[in-house]
């Protein structure tokens, strides 16, 4: 219920350009000086993207990997000021992700499609944002 609402499509991987997407977001909360009453920001995460919110890589296709800790601490500083993320629950089911591997935050919220989701929250309103 703000006048600005954005949406960030998260379907990535690469760390480099999840930081991005973070820092991206951070400067889109500053002009509204961080007030969840003024703007609204949603990341849709879904394919690689859904990564960087599980807790456990075991048992993913990224079980080789290892993701730097602060980036999602930055999302959670984020979250902080509102920002929430949608996690695709077809992701989960297509690579066999047990969900009990995902981070146990109240910002972060399953949605049955993430691709569903993105033209849910457009058709809403929603502004697209995708970094890179």
């Amino acid at each position: 219920d703000t006048d600005v609402a954005c949406l960030y499509h998260c379907d990535f991987g690469d760390p480099q350009r999840f930081s991005q997407m973070l820092q991206n977001i951070n400067n889109h909360m500053s002009v509204y000086e961080f007030d969840p009453m003024r703007v609204k920001i949603v990341t849709v995460v879904h394919a690689a993207g859904l990564k960087f919110f599980l807790e456990d890589l075991s048992g993913t296709p990224w079980e080789k990997e290892t993701i730097d800790p602060d980036l999602y601490k930055r999302f959670v500083g984020l979250a902080k000021y509102g920002v929430e993320g949608y996690l695709c629950q077809i992701t989960y089911k297509r690579l066999k992700i047990d969900p009990a591997k995902t981070r146990k935050d109240a910002f972060l919220k399953f949605v049955p499609s993430g691709v569903a989701t993105v033209a849910e929250l457009q058709a809403k309103g929603f502004y697209y944002n995708k970094v890179g």
